[in-house]
C-alpha cells in the first residue's frame, strides 16, 4: 500500500519523502525551482482559485465547508484518476505545500482523499 505523507515546502528534503509531489495551484514565495526538489507539479488537482480565495478569508471559520467543496471539486476532476495513476507506482508519496498553517491545508484534504481512493 502506499504512504501518502505532507510536508512544507520549506522543510528539508529527505530521501524518505519518496515521490515528493508540490500540490500548489502557485510556485511557493521565496523557492526558486532549482532549490526545490520535487518530482511532479500537480496544479491540475488543487483548490480552484474561487474555492481557494473564499476558503482565505475565514480559514478556520470556513474549514468544513472547504473540505466538502474540495472533495466535490477532486470527485469532478478527470486530472484525479491520472494523478491516482501516475502515484500508484510509489511506495511512498509526499504531498508539498507552501501553507503556513499546518491544521487548515488543502493538502491535508488531498492526502485523505488519496488514501481513500487507494484503497479501492
Amino acid at each position: 500500500m502506499i504512504q501518502v505523507r505532507i510536508k512544507r515546502v520549506y522543510e528539508d528534503f529527505s530521501e524518505t519523502d519518496g515521490y515528493r509531489v508540490l500540490v500548489d495551484k502557485l510556485w511557493p514565495r521565496g523557492i526558486k525551482k532549482e532549490w526545490l526538489k520535487y518530482d511532479y507539479w500537480a496544479k491540475d488537482i488543487t483548490p480552484s482559485p474561487i474555492l481557494r480565495k473564499w476558503f482565505h478569508e475565514d480559514i478556520p471559520g470556513h474549514w468544513d465547508d472547504f473540505v466538502v467543496q474540495y472533495q466535490k471539486e477532486l470527485d469532478a476532476s478527470p486530472a484525479v484518476a491520472d494523478f491516482l495513476t501516475l502515484i500508484k507506482p510509489h511506495p511512498v508519496v509526499t504531498l508539498l505545500y507552501a501553507s503556513k498553517e499546518p491544521v487548515y491545508n488543502h493538502a491535508r484534504i488531498l492526502r485523505d482523499y488519496l488514501e481513500m481512493h487507494l484503497k479501492e
